[in-house]
């Protein structure tokens, strides 16, 4: 059962324990998203991965070469760097010349809101920000964008949990 209405201006599209999606307002409008994180892993093919890390010790470089290995097409961008795991990197999403169905977020909160607003202007169908990354503002503009929206959950531990794979 639904547990009523969401507190504040936008609750996220996931919650860890809910398989059913949840209900966001933002501003009088309110908006019921139906796939829960699974489903959205499940159903991206590409992935860009914002702040993609060149240093191998750095889990923003260790999981998304990971769901590179389970066979999702993964995008890297990093500003910094021209290529990570034998793939292009590129300065920003809107540099990206095809279609991404996920943006995977490793950077820090106060730095998703610009994100969010990239990823709704260049199409994606989902936001997704890793563990420990939580923004009601990016919440609000993907939400408010038509993204589905995971916050502060590892991408890498629901593929494993999940047993997901594009192999």
């Amino acid at each position: 059962m639904w547990p009523g209405p969401p507190q504040g201006p936008a609750t996220c599209a996931f919650r860890a324990n809910d398989q059913r999606g949840c209900r966001a307002r933002v501003g009088r409008r309110t908006f019921f998203r139906v796939r829960t994180a699974e489903q959205i892993l499940a159903e991206s093919t590409t992935i860009a991965v914002v702040g993609a890390s060149r240093d191998p010790d750095k889990v923003a470089h260790s999981v998304p070469r990971q769901i590179l290995r389970y066979g999702w097409r993964v995008i890297p961008v990093n500003p910094y760097a021209d290529e990570l795991w034998g793939v292009r990197c590129y300065p920003t999403l809107a540099d990206i010349p095809e279609h991404v169905d996920l943006v995977n977020v490793f950077r820090p909160s106060p730095d998703t809101p610009p994100i969010a607003r990239q990823a709704v202007g260049i199409g994606a169908n989902a936001l997704w920000l890793q563990q420990g990354i939580v923004s009601a503002e990016a919440r609000e503009i993907a939400i408010a964008g038509g993204l589905d929206y995971v916050e502060d959950h590892c991408i890498a531990v629901e593929r494993a949990v999940r047993a997901l794979t594009k192999l």
